[in-house]
């Protein structure tokens, strides 16, 4: 896919503004009690611990070869982001790794969640812009891309596999901790991701179909298809509306319905993905 020069930047400013605030939420709420973050992320926390080395570099070193298996089952321009994604966090992480000699949050609950809510915004910023931080994320696209499933479960199984290896460190207090944050973490990027960009099926059967469509496309700009419907009692015909459409833009639709046509029959429903014009191309 094509960008212009505004388009480019723009994605690699947020996927470096991603990578921030990940990174700014693991050294001022996560590190500070020794609680692991999930994925390489969390082996190289691990390895911090350990050596009081910054996790930054072993978060540069340990994707290496990740990326290499990644090139192979990813598309490249998803990798290529990712690359740099990566590198931004390994870059802020060692920018910011004493952050909390200023901020210091002393409280585990209030850190744990704080650190996954951030952790969770920094991560739904990047998969938004197709790419990721490296390590599992990877691997958790290339399970999505042969299971269908989604990436922020594949990503909390990985995650308390690197939990249960950290408990053998830190104890048991803190691996539960750790849970907290990366249940968090999870739940933040699921609703970040899909929050106002969520997408609704919209179902309309009503004596005014021609009415109600050209009104939705002229007033919120939507598309609208008629799928050819037959009702069981009446045996008549009839032309169903379907549109898909933004959580915004769903009361403007709904109230342009109801005052057409009162007697309107509306079906509302969740959709998970959406491709195709007039919407933003899939994150990954």
């Amino acid at each position: 896919m094509k960008y212009n020069k505004k388009e480019l930047a723009r994605r690699i400013l947020l996927i470096m503004l991603g990578s921030a605030i990940t990174a700014i939420g693991i050294n001022t709420f996560i590190i500070p009690h020794k609680f692991l973050s999930g994925g390489v992320g969390g082996i190289a926390l691990i390895l911090q611990y350990l050596t009081n080395i910054s996790s930054g570099y072993y978060i540069l070193a340990v994707n290496i070869p990740i990326f290499l298996i990644g090139m192979k089952k990813v598309d490249k321009e998803f990798c290529i982001f990712s690359l740099l994604g990566m590198l931004s966090l390994s870059f802020f992480m060692i920018l910011t790794q004493n952050i909390s000699n200023y901020y210091a949050i002393e409280d585990m609950v209030v850190s744990s969640i704080y650190g996954g809510i951030l952790g969770g915004i920094g991560a739904a910023i990047v998969f938004q812009n197709r790419a990721s931080m490296g390590g599992t994320d990877i691997i958790a696209v290339v399970l999505k891309k042969k299971t269908g499933g989604s990436i922020s479960s594949y990503l909390l199984i990985m995650n308390i596999v690197v939990v249960m290896i950290g408990t053998t460190i830190n104890g048991i207090s803190i691996a539960l901790y750790t849970l907290i944050s990366m249940y968090i973490s999870s739940e933040v990027m699921n609703r970040v991701m899909d929050g106002i960009e969520r997408k609704k099926l919209l179902l309309v059967v009503t004596q005014k179909e021609r009415e109600i469509a050209d009104q939705i496309i002229k007033e919120v700009g939507r598309g609208v298809t008629f799928l050819h419907g037959q009702g069981a009692y009446t045996g008549k015909e009839r032309n169903v509306i379907y549109c898909i459409v933004t959580l915004r833009q769903l009361p403007k639709i709904q109230k342009l319905i109801e005052d057409t046509d009162p007697q309107a029959f509306m079906s509302i429903l969740d959709t998970s993905e959406v491709h195709g014009q007039g919407f933003k191309r899939p994150v990954l």
